[in-house]
């Protein structure tokens, strides 16, 4: 089997520039994925996932790096409290114009996957549909709890030499960002549960039994609370990384859902 063909790109923002990454799926015409990285994420942390993605579906899927991870150019201070909303305002609209793209399906992974609600929501004209993997909807104490009793290992001399690795000398501040915006008491009252409303199209949720930063609490109020049909799956004996833990599980799952199998049987 031939690997999938893949583009780099380098969108400009007027803060810096972005890296992203382009996989050829054979279908050009369909919607292209497009790909939010969680909180210690970045392009080449989706691994195969891409990939098998653009095998499975057929369609094209970009992945990216937001500003100050991976390969895109480092960025000073915390995320703004709003970072999940400014995401979709402002950083979207800069990479869809670049690269062309109208209709997309947003999929992301835990905070990446509450970034693809919020583009959902306000971007309803363009967005087709939402795969929303250990996504958070609010900063709950289950949350929280998981990011304190993570966070010494996480800031260890050996762990920040592995995320070295994806985003070089930016590894402390991505750290950094995740563990000190999640544990702010000003964060505490960010939630997507007004943004939830506003997404019509089909969303499927995809959750892991034993994540330690996600209880069924998030599930229930996607299924309750999106305007569109949503689907939850909860995957049992998996954490946090769904996709990296049962990659043709999760595979499968979303082709059926871009399909429209999943939606059928529901």
């Amino acid at each position: 089997m031939s690997a999938t063909p893949t583009t780099d790109h380098w969108i400009d923002l007027p803060e810096g520039r972005l890296f992203a990454r382009q996989w050829h799926g054979p279908d050009a015409q369909a919607a292209p994925l497009l790909l939010m990285h969680e909180s210690l994420g970045s392009v080449e942390l989706w691994r195969g996932f891409p990939a098998a993605l653009a095998e499975a579906t057929g369609r094209r899927v970009l992945a990216y790096d937001r500003l100050g991870f991976g390969q895109s150019d480092a960025r000073s201070g915390l995320p703004a409290l709003d970072f999940v909303a400014q995401e979709a305002r402002e950083v979207l609209p800069a990479l869809r114009a670049q690269l062309q793209i109208e209709r997309f399906v947003a999929l992301g992974h835990s905070v990446g996957g509450g970034m693809a609600i919020e583009t959902a929501a306000q971007m309803p004209e363009a967005c087709e549909a939402v795969v929303a993997i250990a996504a958070q909807i609010f900063p709950e104490t289950h949350t929280l709890d998981g990011i304190r009793a993570a966070a010494p290992q996480v800031r260890s001399l050996e762990q920040v030499a592995k995320l070295a690795r994806y985003h070089g000398s930016k590894a402390a501040w991505v750290i950094d960002a995740w563990i000190d915006r999640w544990l702010d008491p000003a964060f505490a009252s960010w939630s997507l549960q007004e943004q939830l409303r506003l997404v019509r199209c089909p969303m499927l949720a995809i959750y892991g039994s034993e994540d330690p930063y996600c209880s069924p609490t998030h599930g229930r109020m996607i299924e309750t609370g999106t305007a569109g049909r949503a689907l939850v799956r909860t995957l049992q004996g998996l954490g946090h990384l769904p996709h990296r833990e049962a990659p043709e599980q999760v595979t499968a799952l979303i082709a059926d859902f871009l399909r429209g199998a999943l939606l059928r049987e529901a």
